[in-house]
């Protein structure tokens, strides 16, 4: 199963080409983990319609969220669009103390025929904010996102 995520772009999302810098896609692949992974309050779980919002994000909570590992492949550029983008995520990975985040950017839900513009992984580590040391994924994050748990991103290779 697969979190379908709307995010909006930025004008300074853009950069002298007129599409998305690849930095920038970065960034929106990070909004979109955010609105997916860290409780929040109702108006955004049921924007998002799923219970994976588990994790406390904010300054001064129990559990760090740091970046193991990102690789993205861009397909296509995305140009300024005023409807959302579709990006799509699901976990590659639920390890002990860490997840792999997989995504696909897609064009707004409306276009036709729909664009692939770039598929992404994340390996995220779950850390003790005390101790400074990795932590298990505890029984409530597990079942909330075992349902999204598919093949990992199949990258093309060089």
């Amino acid at each position: 199963m697969k979190l379908h995520v709307p995010i909006r772009l930025r004008w300074s999302d853009l950069d002298a080409y007129g599409h998305v810098n690849n930095a920038e896609m970065l960034r929106l692949l990070e909004e979109a983990r955010i609105l997916a992974f860290w409780a929040d309050d109702e108006a955004t779980l049921s924007a998002i319609g799923a219970s994976t919002a588990v994790l406390d994000g904010r300054p001064g909570s129990d559990t760090l969220t740091l970046i193991g590992r990102q690789e993205i492949e861009y397909l296509a550029p995305v140009p300024y669009l005023r409807a959302p983008l579709d990006v799509r995520l699901w976990l590659g990975k639920l390890g002990g103390a860490s997840l792999d985040v997989c995504y696909e950017v897609w064009s707004p839900t409306e276009t036709t025929p729909a664009v692939l513009y770039s598929r992404a992984t994340t390996t995220i580590v779950l850390v003790d904010a005390t101790s400074q040391r990795p932590r298990r994924i505890n029984d409530i994050e597990r079942a909330a996102w075992l349902p999204y748990l598919e093949d990992p991103v199949a990258f093309a290779r060089r």
